[in-house]
C-alpha cells in the first residue's frame, strides 16, 4: 500500500540526482507532450518505445536495427527533427502508422527525464489520458513513490505539476496527510485550486504558449483529456511497454 507521507515530487529533471531514485517507484510526467505521446503510441498498438537522451544515441540505435520494424521519432525545442519519421505530436501516432512498430523516441525534456530515472525500481509513464490507471497501480506499490515532472529545460512546467497533483489527489482520496513532503503539498494544492478546469488553465501555461506558436493547439486539447485509456506504460530493460500484472 502506498505511503503518502513518503511520496515526493520533483518539479523538473534537474531537481534530483539519480541516486535519489534507487529502490523507489517512479512516475515520469511530461503532459505536453512526451508522456501523452507514449501513452497514445502504446494505446495504438506500438510494440515498444525506446527512450533516448539525445540525437546521437537515437542515431546509434537506428543504425543497428531493421528499419522496417522501427520508427525514429521525436523533437527538439518542440519541432520535429529533420529526417525523423514522426515528431512529438500524439495525433501523429495512429494505429496505421505505429501499430506493431518499435519507436526510438527522443524529446527535449520527457525522454531525458526517463533516462535519468532508469535506475529506479519501477518506472511508470503518466499522462492525463491514463491518470486513474496510474493512480490504481501506485495504490498497490510497496516502494516509496516519486513523481518526476519533466518540466521545460530545467524549469517548472505548470501542466506537469497539475498532473502530479491529480495523481496525489486520487491516491489520497482528497485528504493529504499533514506530514506529507513539501513537493506533494505543492502539487496537491495546485490541483485543488485548478483541477476543475484543466484544459482552460493548461492553455494559459507557458509551454502551451510555446506550442501555440508552433501551431499545434490541437495537441494541447488532446493531452488534457482525462482517462481515455487504462493502459500503464512501464520501462523494463530500456524499453517502455505495457505493464503486466
Amino acid at each position: 500500500m502506498a505511503d503518502l507521507k513518503k511520496l515526493d515530487v520533483f518539479f523538473s529533471l534537474n531537481s534530483f540526482q539519480e541516486e535519489e531514485l534507487r529502490d523507489k517507484a517512479v512516475v515520469v510526467i511530461d503532459v505536453l507532450r512526451a508522456s501523452s505521446t507514449i501513452v497514445t503510441a502504446l494505446m495504438n498498438d506500438a510494440k515498444a518505445i525506446i527512450p533516448v537522451a539525445d540525437m546521437g544515441e537515437a542515431s546509434k540505435i537506428a543504425q543497428n536495427v531493421d528499419s522496417e520494424n522501427y520508427l525514429l521519432c521525436g523533437e527538439k525545442d518542440g519541432i520535429k527533427i529533420e529526417g525523423y519519421d514522426l515528431g512529438n505530436s500524439p495525433l501523429e501516432y495512429t494505429r496505421e502508422i505505429v501499430g506493431g512498430k518499435k519507436l526510438i523516441f527522443n524529446t527535449t525534456n520527457g525522454t531525458k527525464a526517463i533516462k535519468k530515472s532508469i535506475g529506479s525500481s519501477n518506472l511508470y509513464i503518466a499522462a492525463f489520458l491514463n491518470v486513474s490507471a496510474i493512480a490504481e497501480a501506485l495504490r498497490k506499490e510497496t516502494k516509496e513513490i516519486v513523481l518526476i515532472c519533466a518540466g521545460w529545460k530545467g524549469r517548472l512546467a505548470f501542466e506537469d505539476m497539475l498532473l502530479a497533483g491529480n495523481i496525489i489527489h486520487l491516491l489520497s482520496r482528497g485528504e493529504l496527510p499533514e506530514s506529507s513532503r513539501d513537493g506533494a503539498k505543492v502539487a496537491f494544492g495546485l490541483y485543488d485550486k485548478y483541477g476543475d478546469d484543466i484544459t482552460s488553465v493548461i492553455h494559459q501555461s507557458n509551454h502551451a504558449s510555446r506550442l501555440k506558436e508552433l501551431d499545434v493547439s490541437s495537441d494541447i486539447d488532446y493531452c488534457c483529456q482525462i482517462d481515455t485509456t487504462d493502459i500503464i506504460p512501464r520501462l523494463k530493460e530500456g524499453m517502455i511497454t505495457l505493464k503486466n500484472d
